[in-house]
């Protein structure tokens, strides 16, 4: 027994569906089955084969000393000078070393932004949304989190005037968020719509967050725009950035954000700060891939190397789309960026007597419990009914805090005879469950 409530209001919002389907795929695992992880997007996870060059950049900085010492609190000087020459290239806001602060990945980034701000100051995201942001921003304000809506029936592109009136008549807004590669509908976001936010931030004197962690990983003729590019010498902005997905290194946990136009805002100027004294009492971020970085971005082979990879991930989306086209009953858009796509049903055709049909036994009685929670979205119901019948572990849409329904998917696979059979396999099982409460009520009538 405890003396005093240990959680605040808002702490349970704190819920993280990707890595919580996990926990189910790890039971019918120990039960002797092989899972198709869909539900995470960990290139190494899926077959992404490092080059060795690469890897002679980190092995060489390993066997260096100095390598295992304290970084600057803000990050290496070196390499926060080489992130902002890069930046300063595009034709956009300049900034200098001192705009730049290193975190222990991106999501640690996440949680200080949202961390110290006062619970009254809210900031709206995109729905589908990226979990580590809606979470984050729903625990720091106590509540739920505010959505603007991305449309599937155009090319998930923001609804502007539902961000606007909810800017407008809302006036605990005081920034924007924006994904930009999405995730997690693979959507890259056109020069107007980027404009369009800078425009509604500029009238109502917000802040602009960018995450764009993806911003090097776009395809089929698609290249990202970055908020430095659109925001003008007017606005504060502050754009997310990471190594994980580029590299790819997610276990570096290495991301950084950059702070544009810091002095444009008093308020804004005291969060930059604010920032920057947690990440001095923490001391400093981790040194190894900061050290990297610039060694890696700057390699006579970095460029081709990641055109390459952009362009495998192009050529599986049209894999993907070759299989599902025909697929009826559910909608989704070619990706651009990132490397995810965003199913979605047509929800007159879910209901709660579709099933999946599963050979085991012990399999069975685990999805018959899983069944058991209460006021279950239908596409949660067939994720589960997925990861049972076919042993696909995807994310159900309504864990991105939508009201859509549907699931998303990683392209992510290296081998496409595996990528390709997944998804046929997933095509399959789409089929099936759509049409299972007919055969249902058709086994009742005989």
């Amino acid at each position: 027994m405890i003396r005093q409530l240990l959680l605040r209001p808002g702490a349970e919002e704190l819920n993280y569906e990707i890595r919580g389907i996990v926990k189910k795929a790890r039971q019918i695992e120990q039960l002797g089955f092989d899972i198709t992880w869909e539900n995470i997007g960990d290139p190494i996870q899926k077959n992404n084969t490092i080059p060795a060059w690469m890897k002679e950049i980190v092995a060489d900085l390993v066997s260096q000393d100095h390598s295992y010492g304290y970084a600057d609190s803000k990050g290496m000087m070196e390499t926060r000078k080489f992130l902002a020459a890069i930046n300063n290239a595009k034709d956009g806001v300049k900034i200098t070393a001192e705009d730049i602060l290193f975190f222990n990945g991106l999501g640690d980034g996440i949680a200080k932004l949202y961390q110290f701000l006062i619970p009254t100051a809210r900031i709206i995201g995109p729905s589908p949304a990226y979990s580590t942001h809606s979470s984050a921003e729903a625990a720091h304000a106590n509540t739920s989190p505010i959505t603007y809506k991305l449309d599937p029936d155009n090319s998930w592109y923001p609804d502007m005037e539902d961000l606007y009136n909810k800017v407008k008549y809302n006036p605990t807004i005081v920034g924007i968020l924006i994904i930009n590669p999405d995730n997690p509908t693979g959507m890259v976001y056109p020069r107007e719509v980027l404009q369009r936010f800078v425009e509604i931030a500029r009238e109502f004197k917000l802040l602009l967050i960018a995450d764009e962690i993806y911003q090097n990983i776009t395809y089929n003729g698609f290249e990202a725009i970055s908020l430095a590019e659109v925001l003008g010498d007017d606005l504060p902005g502050i754009s997310l950035k990471g190594i994980s997905k580029e590299f790819p290194w997610p276990g570096s946990r290495c991301g950084w954000m950059e702070f544009y136009n810091k002095h444009s805002s008093i308020e804004f100027a005291k969060l930059c700060q604010t920032l920057e004294n947690a990440k001095m009492i923490e001391v400093c971020s981790t040194m190894l891939p900061q050290l990297a970085i610039p060694k890696i971005m700057s390699h006579p082979l970095y460029a081709a190397y990641r055109k390459e990879a952009n362009s495998r991930i192009g050529r599986r989306s049209q894999l993907m789309e070759d299989v599902l086209a025909g697929v009826k009953g559910i909608k989704f858009n070619k990706t651009k960026g990132a490397f995810y796509n965003t199913i979605i049903f047509d929800e007159s055709l879910l209901d709660d007597k579709q099933y999946l049909p599963v050979a085991d036994r012990r399999v069975q009685t685990l999805l018959d419990g899983w069944l058991l929670e209460k006021e279950m979205p239908h596409d949660k119901r067939f994720v589960y009914n997925l990861l049972a019948a076919d042993q696909i572990c995807v994310v159900p849409v309504s864990s991105f805090c939508s009201d859509l329904r549907g699931f998303r998917v990683t392209l992510l696979e290296e081998d496409e005879a595996v990528f390709e059979d997944t998804f046929v396999r997933l095509a399959k099982s789409i089929e099936f469950y759509l049409k299972s409460s007919q055969r249902v009520a058709l086994s009742l009538s005989e």
